[in-house]
């Protein structure tokens, strides 16, 4: 009776060992393809949001692995379903990168296109006024004060008309109201200023201002 009993258990254990499920090993290795070829598709520039499902996705995977690895009887269905979920945000990740690079590809073209035509067919600039208003200037030159004038104690406003261009360069640059041996000084300090680029309607456009350079003998 005794070995009767022994033999019954036997088969029951085998049958325990047996249901082990395999590694996913195949479906691993896919996943981690997958988030190969997004990381090379630049989806960390291109596509970051879907990039960071994606490691979540696989770091879950990896900690399921991990988790398996530690029981000795280890079951692997969980860990086969992260791996297909792994697998497939990466090449979400892939594709969105790859969407988002072309649109910036045809973005570039599209902007290098414009300037090569204005290159060709430089736009005439429009004065400031109305709803043209004038850029914002974010570097100033002081002028210097002449010491002839200094010395001859002269003192005053030049009224200068002033071209910005696209780049928000001072491109051309001409006196309309002149002060006695103040005007070379203006210029020349005008010429140096820089301005945040001129906008219409979203458009990089030249524009032409009037700007004032006064000199008082506390300078």
């Amino acid at each position: 009776m005794p070995n009767r009993a022994f033999v019954g258990i036997v088969p029951a254990f085998v049958v325990v060992i047996a249901g082990c499920s395999s590694p996913p090993t195949a479906e691993v290795e896919a996943a981690r393809q997958s988030m190969a070829t997004a990381t090379g598709a630049g989806a960390d520039k291109y596509a970051a949001a879907s990039l960071n499902e994606a490691q979540a996705a696989q770091s879950d995977l990896n900690a399921e692995l991990k988790t398996q690895e530690g029981k000795f009887i280890k079951s692997y269905g969980r860990a086969r379903e992260l791996a297909v979920a792994a697998k497939t945000a990466a090449e979400k990740a892939a594709k969105d990168a790859k969407n988002e690079r072309e649109r910036a590809d045809v973005e570039a073209a599209r902007r290098a296109k414009a300037a090569a035509v204005r290159r060709e067919k430089p736009v005439a600039p429009i004065r400031v006024g109305g709803q043209v208003r004038p850029p914002v200037r974010v570097k100033e030159v002081a002028p210097v004060y002449p010491a002839i004038a200094k010395s001859a104690q002269v003192q005053g406003d030049v009224v200068i008309e002033a071209t910005i261009d696209e780049a928000g360069k001072v491109a051309n640059a001409r006196v309309v109201k002149s002060a006695p041996l103040l005007d070379q000084a203006a210029l020349d300090a005008v010429r140096q200023w820089e301005y945040q680029p001129p906008l219409l309607n979203g458009v990089p456009t030249p524009v032409i201002m009037t700007v004032t350079v006064k000199f008082t003998r506390s300078q």
